[in-house]
């Protein structure tokens, strides 16, 4: 079977995707166990984090790049807390489909491929914000607390951020799995991009105590985009002026990298043969 002339499908309606947004919550609902796991972990790793940067800040002298204890704090559970909510690690179902040939019966639905995937994305990553990603933080605050900025403006841009920081990990994990339809095999793509995209977007340590060269480099990337806007926007890192033009930053990469999965599910569906019964 060749897909050489895609359907023209008419536009699915808004609810369609509600309902696959809410089917993910459900879906994710349903791993509570992994769950409690992902939280003890991202309490673990938070404890290193505080530990090991707070060191490298009495070092410098007690503030650095800007960040003084509070601020730096706040970068160690606010990360930890939103490592359930992007995908830096390059994995996902698409390229599994792809390989086994079940993504022939994904583009002959009524649905866009991408959007459809987004919406299940958004919903099963936005549950873990409840036995996860808001416990993580509440560690923090409770035990070796953080700094938080105060009025509500930080937080509502704060929320859009994460939601555009989510968005933009899945649609380039996306367009990395549709690669996929004209490789044999993706593995190494996905390493690579790990470790590309886990450094770069500020997992480890705050991008903006980058050295210089480094930190030029990783802004012409998507990947800030992904983690560390957001975290510099809830914590009041970046405030007025500065914060919008993050946001707006995060607002052209998903444009960019979603036309670019785009391009290539028009691609990849002129390029699909399927062979078999």
């Amino acid at each position: 079977m060749t897909l050489a002339h895609p359907p023209l499908l008419a536009p699915a309606p808004a609810r369609a995707y509600a309902r696959l947004f809410a089917a993910g919550f459900r879906q994710q609902s349903a791993y509570l166990a992994a769950a409690v796991g992902g939280l003890v972990a991202n309490v673990t790793f938070g404890f290193l984090k505080a530990s090991i940067l707070l060191a490298t800040l009495a070092a410098a002298g007690g503030t650095l790049a800007g960040y003084d204890a509070g601020q730096m704090l706040a970068y160690v559970w606010l990360s930890q807390a939103m490592l359930g909510l992007v995908n830096v690690y390059g994995r996902d179902v698409l390229a599994e489909r792809i390989k086994s040939g079940d993504i022939a019966i994904d583009f002959l639905r009524p649905l866009d491929l991408q959007l459809a995937g987004l919406s299940t994305y958004l919903g099963s990553r936005l549950f873990t914000l409840l036995p996860r990603g808001l416990p993580t933080l509440t560690v923090g605050l409770l035990t070796t607390g953080l700094a938080l900025p105060a009025g509500a403006t930080p937080y509502l841009l704060g929320a859009v951020s994460v939601l555009l920081a989510m968005s933009l990990s899945y649609l380039a994990v996306y367009a990395l799995s549709m690669s996929a339809l004209w490789l044999v095999d993706i593995r190494g793509l996905q390493v690579s991009y790990m470790i590309v995209a886990s450094f770069f977007c500020g997992l480890y340590i705050p991008v903006g105590i980058f050295p210089g060269w480094l930190e030029a480099v990783a802004r012409l990337t998507p990947f800030p985009s992904m983690l560390m806007t957001p975290i510099d926007v809830l914590s009041g890192y970046a405030a007025g002026p500065d914060a919008l033009r993050l946001v707006g930053m995060q607002v052209g990469w998903v444009v960019a990298v979603g036309l670019l999965g785009h391009v290539l599910t028009r691609a990849g569906r002129r390029h699909l043969e399927v062979q078999g019964g």
